[in-house]
């Protein structure tokens, strides 16, 4: 049983947050080990691995010094590990500004503390990993929590926009966010997509890259 003070830890820094409605703040990351997927289009496959244990005290203590923003906990998958709650509560009363967890949408949402914004991922058949979400994390959405689709190519599109039009996603939650794979589909060409819809959501790119931090 992990130790309600510690949490396994791949990585922490400090960069451009590159995704969400926050996107362009100064953002602490602090990205858990462990995850419960492989999609074929992940950034991160070394997360998946084993981290390093780091105390929550530690990494409040970190986030104070970082003089970012905001903080965003992030995998993996966070919410394999239990103690990512109370990470995610501390974070929020140290903090200056919001905090946000990157979810893939497989774990119960509801553990997470008032004031903190999750981002649910939704994943597209793209990803090998569409029938892995947990669509009764839609009934736990908060007013500020957002959702987010990343999207290979037409048919994810296609997916994406009737989950988002059948599951009347844009009144439930703050923002519903589509992201092109990178190097996969042009955002020029998502873009058109959604006008032509006229879809209630945001487009958005990894900021991060574009500017070319990690």
């Amino acid at each position: 049983m992990q130790d309600p003070r510690t949490v396994d830890v791949a990585e922490t820094f400090v960069s451009i947050q590159g995704e969400s409605t926050y996107a362009g703040l100064v953002c602490f990351f602090v990205r858990l080990a462990g995850c419960n997927l492989a999609c074929r289009y992940c950034d991160t496959p070394a997360a998946r691995a084993r981290g390093a244990p780091a105390s929550i005290d530690g990494l409040v203590t970190d986030y104070r010094r970082s003089g970012a923003a905001l903080a965003e906990i992030t995998g993996g998958e966070p919410l394999l590990q239990p103690a990512c709650a109370g990470l995610a509560r501390c974070l929020r009363e140290a903090g200056p500004g919001p905090v946000l967890v990157e979810t893939n949408g497989t774990r119960d949402l509801s553990v997470l503390p008032a004031g903190v914004i999750a981002v649910m991922d939704i994943k597209c058949p793209g990803s090998g990993a569409a029938g892995s979400t947990d669509w009764d994390n839609l009934g736990r959405l908060r007013p500020q929590d957002e959702v987010k689709f990343v999207l290979a190519d037409r048919h994810d599109y296609e997916w994406a926009r009737d989950v988002v039009r059948q599951r009347g996603l844009a009144r439930i939650c703050h923002a519903v966010l589509f992201s092109p794979v990178w190097s996969a589909l042009d955002p020029g060409q998502l873009g058109q997509w959604i006008l032509e819809d006229r879809l209630a959501v945001r487009l958005q790119v990894q900021l991060h890259r574009v500017v070319g931090m990690p």
